[in-house]
């Protein structure tokens, strides 16, 4: 999405201004791809259904809806997404908070599909409109955005809009109450499981763009932590990751100065967390706590930029002899321990659009020239580590009156590493308390994949 400054956000810049509340959402419409309203709730004064037509004619009749998907008419403010064939709509009046709007916006698409299932398109809204205002209601309140976790609100909304009937196993009217005022809204009570196992898989992508002399440009670790809990009752997690900040803390405080080497640990840039991680904790001893909500979520992503391991280094020779002919050599090697290994591995070396004919020899792997990608294709299924292969070839093209220089595009790679984190983040340890005090099977896994990997030649 790309966010425009709204023309009274200049002014703020200047002068800070009282919050008004003109500064909420305003109103909701739900239109088709011809501009026909299906559905709109109003929650201000000063908007009316008048509005839609205003975004029908400068919008879509315009067909300005793939350019901004922010818009200022007169003293009003268009926010919007389009799912299937619907466009949903926030409307505002003045300057309005727009990150605040697509973040609920793209929420309560989640919510709609699943209440709804499948696409959200036009007779979707149509037969579910009675549904549709009563999750806009819980969702809004006078404008401003509530709670919009979806297995909350199927605690209290049911599909068909209707009373609940409570059966075995089914919420209480305390307990929905709780859930929706209390601190803790994502994880419902009574939760039990035979087994109770957690799992903790983290996944890196590995960004790496190296020059054609082999000095490192740009390397950085988008990481995340996805967690998958099957937890009986109200537990709480606790783990603590391998940060030099608290590695640090530690050795302050540890009589035995030598307990721990300098230099260990990671510095991570930033990071994000889901609602359920108790910040003030992490702020205080940097151990991520949290109570978990039920089943599959991302708890933390981050992202790291010093001391990168890199999983692979590539060697490429590209020599151009005259106009109709290539000689390509090129060695990978893995940079990790011989104990792992590499699966899905694919080296992508582009070639000149006017390409007639390759031989290649490759030491593992296949590898042919596809067209299609303009490329060699070189797949390799498994590649262990400390392991080095090369790829010899020939390549002859069509020479023409007119062509142009070849741009050299950088050669690119796709893999995944288990078991090796490329940023060296390390789950240190991991906890689980819980009043009946049972016992939890506990799994961390590791796991490295190819983000942007360039190397130009």
């Amino acid at each position: 999405l790309c966010f425009a400054l709204l023309p009274s956000a200049a002014a703020e810049l200047g002068a800070a201004r009282p919050h008004t509340a003109a500064a909420m959402i305003s109103g909701i419409l739900f239109l088709s791809q011809k501009g026909e309203v299906l559905l709109s709730r109003m929650f201000r004064d000063g908007v009316t259904r008048q509005v839609a037509e205003t975004f029908r004619t400068q919008v879509i009749v315009r067909k300005e809806a793939g350019r901004c998907p922010v818009q200022l008419f007169g003293n009003s403010s268009f926010m919007y997404v389009k799912t299937g064939s619907v466009f949903i709509v926030a409307v505002s009046q003045g300057n309005a908070h727009a990150a605040v709007a697509f973040q609920f916006l793209v929420s309560l698409v989640a919510i709609i599909k699943a209440y709804c299932g499948g696409d959200v398109n036009d007779d979707t809204i149509r037969n579910n409109f009675v549904l549709l205002y009563e999750v806009l209601d819980e969702v809004l309140d006078y404008g401003i955005p509530q709670n919009t976790t979806i297995d909350l609100l199927k605690n209290f909304i049911t599909q068909q809009a209707e009373t609940i009937v409570h059966e075995d196993g089914a919420p209480s009217p305390a307990n929905i109450t709780i859930q929706a005022t209390g601190a803790i809204s994502w994880r419902k009570e009574g939760i039990k499981y035979r087994k109770n196992e957690l799992f903790i898989d983290v996944v890196e992508q590995c960004n790496l763009m190296v020059s054609s002399k082999g000095e490192v440009l740009s390397n950085d670790v988008s990481g995340s932590i996805m967690v998958k809990c099957y937890l009986s009752g109200m537990p709480e997690c606790k783990f603590g990751l391998n940060d030099k900040l608290l590695l640090d803390n530690e050795a302050k405080n540890s009589r035995n100065k030598q307990a721990r080497r300098q230099g260990a640990g990671i510095e991570i840039d930033d990071c994000s967390f889901h609602q359920c991680v108790k910040l003030g904790k992490f702020d205080q001893d940097r151990t991520v706590s949290f109570v978990p909500p039920d089943g599959e979520f991302q708890l933390m992503s981050y992202r790291i930029s010093d001391s990168i391991n890199v999983p692979f280094r590539v060697l490429p020779v590209v020599t151009e002899l005259g106009r109709t002919r290539i000689e390509i050599n090129v060695k990978v090697k893995s940079m990790f321990t011989f104990k792992l290994f590499a699966t899905g591995v694919i080296i992508k070396i582009p070639l000149p659009k006017n390409t007639a004919r390759c031989t290649l020899t490759a030491a593992s792997g296949k590898a042919k020239y596809e067209s299609a990608e303009g490329a060699i294709m070189w797949r390799i299924r498994r590649f262990p580590g400390d392991t080095e292969y090369s790829l010899a070839g020939e390549v002859e093209v069509i020479a023409g009156v007119n062509d142009k220089a070849w741009g050299r595009p950088p050669i690119t790679m796709e893999f995944q590493v288990p078991m090796f984190a490329a940023s060296g983040l390390h789950v240190r340890f991991l906890k689980v308390f819980e009043k009946s005090n049972y016992q939890t099977i506990k799994w961390v896994r590791y796991i490295t994949k190819a983000g942007s990997y360039q190397h130009r030649i």
